[in-house]
C-alpha cells in the first residue's frame, strides 16, 4: 500500500533531534528554525522531556476520561500558574484543528447562534468549522462550506461592527499573529474594540493560540500583549513539544454540563505529562525571558538585510518578507547550509519558528547563510 500523496516532500529524512538541530539518515546536520511547525518548543529530546515520559508509558500510556485522572489537574494548575489565565477551566483534545472546533462549538452553544466571524489570511485549522473560517478555499470541501462564515480584513473594525450588531454572531476567531497567513497583525485598538463589541453584541471572542502560546511570542499567549478578555483560548502546538496535544482554556462566563464536550484520546496521560514537562521546562530555563532576547538579536541582526527584506511577527513566531519570491531560497537553505524554514500563504515570506532554546550563534548561522545566498 502506498501513501496518500498530498505532502510535497523534501528529499531529507531526519532519524535524530537534540535540542535545535536535527540528523538526517545520512548524518547530516541541520539546524531547525522550523519546529516541525512551531512545535518543537523546548527543543528536541529535551532529557527533562525523555525520561518523564518514559516513566509514564512504562507505568500507565492511555486510559478513558470516565476515571478521575490528576495529571489533567496537575495540568491545569500549572498553566493556571504560567500564562496568569485565572478562573478559565481547560478541555483537553488532540490537535489544534480540534481545539477550535470544540471553541466553535462551545461558543454555538453558549450564545445559541450560528455565525462566525474570522480574517483575511487566517489559518484555524482542517476540520468542518476550522477550516471554513480558514481563508484558504483549495482546503474547504462543499460539505464545509455550508457553515456560516463572514471574512473581513484584520482591522477592520468597521465592518465587524457591522456584522455584530446584527445580532447571530457567536463567535469572532482571530490568531493575534498569523501563522500560515505570514505573520499579519493588527493594533491593539482594534484588538481592544473587537473585545468590547464581542461583549456588548453576545458573541465570543475566541483567541486562536495554537501556533502563538506557549511563550513563543515572549508573552505566554500573543492576547496578553492587549487589555482583552477573550471567552476561549484555544492551544496546541508547542504545547507537547511533539506529542499531539491540544485544548480550550474557557472562561467562566460559560458553563459546564455532562456531554457537552468529548473526547477519547485528548487528556490522556502521556500527553498530560508532555505538556507538564514543557511548562515546567519554560519555566526552569527561563525560556520565555530568552524568547525576548533572542527576538531583540535577531532585530538587530537583521538590519544586515534590510535592504532586501523586512521582519514580521514577534517574539520567536517570526518572518522574512523579501522582496522576491523565496522558494529558492528556502531550498538552498535546506540543501546548502542545512537550515530548516518554513513558507507561508505569502510566496515571498520565510517564517522562523525554532525551538525557545534557541542562542544568538544560531541566529549568526541564519543571517550569515542568508547573506551568502544575497551576495
Amino acid at each position: 500500500m502506498s501513501l496518500f500523496d498530498v505532502y510535497p516532500l523534501f528529499d531529507i529524512t531526519p532519524v535524530k533531534g537534540e535540542d535545535v538541530y536535527v540528523y538526517d539518515d545520512k548524518g547530516n546536520k541541520y539546524l531547525d528554525l522550523y519546529g516541525g511547525h512551531a512545535v518543537i518548543s523546548i527543543g528536541h529530546s529535551h532529557p527533562s522531556y525523555v525520561k518523564n515520559i518514559s516513566n509514564q508509558v512504562s507505568k500507565l500510556g492511555f486510559y478513558s476520561n470516565s476515571i478521575q485522572n490528576p495529571l489533567q489537574n496537575n495540568l491545569a494548575n500549572k498553566l493556571t500558574e504560567l500564562s496568569g489565565c485565572t478562573d478559565y477551566k481547560l478541555f483537553l483534545c488532540n490537535s489544534g484543528a480540534e481545539a477550535n472546533e470544540n471553541a466553535i462549538k462551545l461558543a454555538s452553544f453558549h450564545t445559541n447562534k450560528k455565525k462566525l466571524i474570522a480574517f483575511t489570511n487566517s489559518f484555524h485549522g482542517r476540520t468542518s468549522a476550522a477550516v471554513a473560517a480558514t481563508d484558504n478555499t483549495k482546503i474547504v470541501a462543499p460539505v464545509n462550506a455550508q457553515q456560516e462564515v463572514e471574512f473581513f480584513d484584520l482591522g477592520d473594525i468597521t465592518g465587524v461592527e457591522k456584522s455584530l450588531k446584527k445580532g447571530d454572531v457567536c463567535a469572532v476567531i482571530v490568531e493575534f499573529v498569523q501563522g500560515v497567513g505570514g505573520l499579519g497583525e493588527s493594533d491593539a485598538q482594534f484588538y481592544e474594540k473587537l473585545d468590547q463589541l464581542c461583549k456588548e453584541h453576545g458573541a465570543c471572542l475566541i483567541a486562536d493560540e495554537v501556533q502563538s502560546g506557549f511563550g513563543r511570542t515572549g508573552d505566554f499567549f500573543a492576547f496578553q500583549k492587549y487589555n482583552i478578555e477573550p471567552e476561549i483560548i484555544s492551544i496546541a502546538k508547542g504545547m507537547g513539544n511533539g506529542f499531539p496535544v491540544g485544548g480550550i482554556l474557557i472562561h467562566p462566563a460559560i458553563k459546564a454540563s455532562y456531554g457537552l464536550l468529548g473526547t477519547t484520546f485528548g487528556g490522556n496521560h502521556l500527553a498530560c505529562i508532555a505538556s507538564l514537562t514543557v511548562l515546567e521546562t519554560i519555566e526552569k530555563e527561563s525560556l520565555m525571558e530568552n524568547v525576548f532576547e533572542i527576538y531583540s538579536y535577531f532585530l538587530q541582526q537583521s538590519s544586515s538585510i534590510q535592504k532586501h527584506a523586512k521582519v514580521k511577527g514577534r517574539g520567536l513566531m517570526l518572518g522574512l518578507e523579501f522582496d522576491f519570491p523565496v522558494k529558492e531560497l528556502r531550498s538552498n537553505l535546506i540543501y546548502k547550509h542545512h537550515i530548516f524554514t518554513g513558507s507561508s500563504k505569502n510566496p515571498n515570506l520565510l517564517r522562523i519558528l525554532p525551538p525557545l532554546t534557541l542562542k544568538k550563534e544560531h541566529i549568526d548561522d541564519l543571517f550569515d547563510a542568508i547573506k551568502s545566498e544575497l551576495s
